[in-house]
């Protein structure tokens, strides 16, 4: 195990959490949806009484993904985390907001009333996948930070702070990138039909599959649009890659270089796209098919992990600075130091261990699924 490796493995375990958040939003997209694919009160209920069994798959990836982050390639963690905080303040917000609402709807004494935790349900089921999306399109489109590493050996420095933010909006001017946004929304509209295949396979209700296939076709014209033309944009626009030397620089058509010549990373993005349109196609054209989930969840997986790994492998710098080029960071010189790495990479051979847990409870979740009868339940929403 050489350090180069354990680099790109560790880049590897950051990238599949980042593919698996992206999944689990479904949660959020389904709840962006409720009163749509709802209809009635009841049915309202019935949606957020599925989501509320994984919601907290979907918090704690979002934890684990940011930890992994900063165990592995800590000068990322604190130059984004801690320089774009306005953007992350916003995410981790609206998601504080989900757990408090499904709590607190519902119970007696809430003054607010169950209609004004819903709406914070459906804000966080757009904001939170919007901003997800539009912090995944700065590892292409770049972020406007400085590292100055030189900070650290600075005796006469005040705070000896590696890395800032280069304006006073501290993430939030990504959003003006008009690019970032079509990749925020298409993420957007991904999580609303992963979360309309979600309810249609996990509730027995005929006119909440009815009314989600609906939906269904509604949310997947603009993702489609969207992310055909994001796509088409990142392998026509210039990448940062860097050199031997570790010098930075621009250059012509990089993540279409890379996708061609890291070939399998192209066969695992056309997998992961044929198996997101075969959920989405099989479940709008059989009305007796409610398992769209399972191909377009793991389709997601697949295109993410090969969108996020082409950002990062092949020289490419993963987190490009638009303000000082030379500031981008790359595996090679944001990671951590070799030790920490390898000592991290025996504790991760428990992984399988931990994701073996969490398949087997979601089967006992999801063992029997959710009716109106439920509702009547000490545990219901």
């Amino acid at each position: 195990m050489t350090y180069e490796f354990l680099q790109h493995y560790w880049c590897f375990i950051v990238s599949l959490l980042g593919a698996l958040l992206v999944f689990l939003l479904f949660v959020q997209g389904a709840n962006s949806l409720v009163r749509s694919i709802g209809g009635n009160e009841e049915g309202r209920r019935m949606v957020i009484n599925s989501t509320g069994r994984k919601w907290e798959f979907t918090f704690t990836t979002l934890v684990t993904f940011g930890g992994a982050f900063f165990a592995s390639f800590p000068l990322f963690y604190s130059t984004s985390f801690g320089g774009a905080y306005w953007l992350w303040m916003i995410i981790l917000f609206t998601f504080v907001l989900q757990a408090v609402s499904y709590e607190f709807q519902n119970k007696i004494g809430n003054i607010l009333g169950p209609s004004t935790f819903q709406f914070f349900l459906v804000l966080n089921g757009i904001v939170g996948p919007l901003l997800l999306g539009g912090a995944v399109a700065t590892f292409f489109e770049g972020s406007n930070f400085i590292v100055e590493k030189n900070n650290m050996i600075d005796f006469g420095a005040m705070t000896p702070i590696i890395s800032r933010w280069a304006n006073a909006s501290h993430g939030l001017d990504a959003l003006l990138n008009p690019w970032v946004l079509v990749l925020g929304f298409a993420v957007v509209f991904l999580a609303r039909i992963l979360g309309c295949l979600y309810v249609m396979n996990n509730v027995n209700d005929d006119d909440i599959r009815e009314r989600g296939r609906h939906s269904l076709l509604v949310n997947t014209v603009p993702f489609l649009i969207l992310f055909v033309a994001y796509l088409i944009h990142l392998l026509l626009k210039d990448g940062y890659a860097y050199n031997a030397e570790g010098v930075i620089f621009m250059e012509p058509y990089k993540y279409l270089t890379n996708f061609l010549s890291m070939w399998y990373l192209l066969i695992i993005l056309l997998i992961g796209v044929v198996l997101v349109l075969f959920g989405i196609g099989k479940t709008i054209v059989d009305k007796q098919f409610v398992s769209g989930i399972w191909p377009a969840g793991i389709g997601t997986v697949l295109t993410v992990l090969a969108l996020l790994l082409c950002s990062a492998w092949n020289n490419t710098a993963y987190y490009p600075s638009t303000a000082d080029l030379q500031s981008s960071l790359t595996l090679a010189n944001s990671c951590s130091s070799e030790f920490t790495l390898r000592t991290m990479f025996y504790v991760s051979l428990l992984v399988p261990f931990v994701l073996a847990y969490i398949v087997y409870c979601w089967r006992a979740i999801d063992k029997k699924k959710l009716t109106k009868d439920e509702l009547k339940t000490d545990h219901a929403y």
